[in-house]
């Protein structure tokens, strides 16, 4: 039951600090703002929304922004959960290296594996969103082990 309070604060946290490494990455890179953000949430928010989402203008839509959010991190404390699984007896140095790969991973699959069935994705295949995965999976196994409660280990 704790593991699972870390991984949704582990999910949320690394959630947030991802999105903003993104938004900064993409301000740096010269990426127009706020509509890069408004249309990365319409390409999340259309798997749930369908087609339609896509089509919207880039400008702020309520119910994409909160379909979009939502999603985002359902998926973020799902992945976080993983990691969880997968570092849970790794020292903090193997669980930072293994969530930077755990995130690679992470952009491998969503950028390249979900756009066979999404592939309005294939749009945000750049650097810039494959660090923001990185960053994803550094700071989640971070948190997971700074909040994760082991248990009392007994002797026999």
């Amino acid at each position: 039951m704790r593991n699972r309070k870390a991984a949704v604060i582990a999910g949320i946290v690394a959630g947030v600090f991802a999105t903003l490494v993104e938004l900064m990455l993409w301000w740096f890179a010269g990426f127009p703002l706020p509509e890069t953000l408004f249309r990365d949430a319409r390409l999340a928010a259309a798997i749930v929304l369908g087609r339609p989402a896509l089509v919207a203008q880039p400008t702020f839509d309520w119910r994409v922004m909160l379909t979009a959010t939502l999603l985002h991190f359902s998926l973020s404390v799902a992945y976080a959960g993983c990691l969880l699984i997968l570092i849970a007896r790794a020292s903090w140095r193997a669980s930072v290296a293994a969530g930077a790969i755990f995130g690679l991973a992470l952009f491998a699959i969503n950028m390249y594996g979900f756009t066979l069935i999404f592939p309005w994705f294939a749009v945000s295949r750049d650097w810039i969103t494959a660090t923001a995965h990185v960053v994803f999976g550094v700071v989640a196994a971070a948190v997971c082990k700074a909040t994760q409660v082991r248990r009392p280990e007994t002797r026999r």
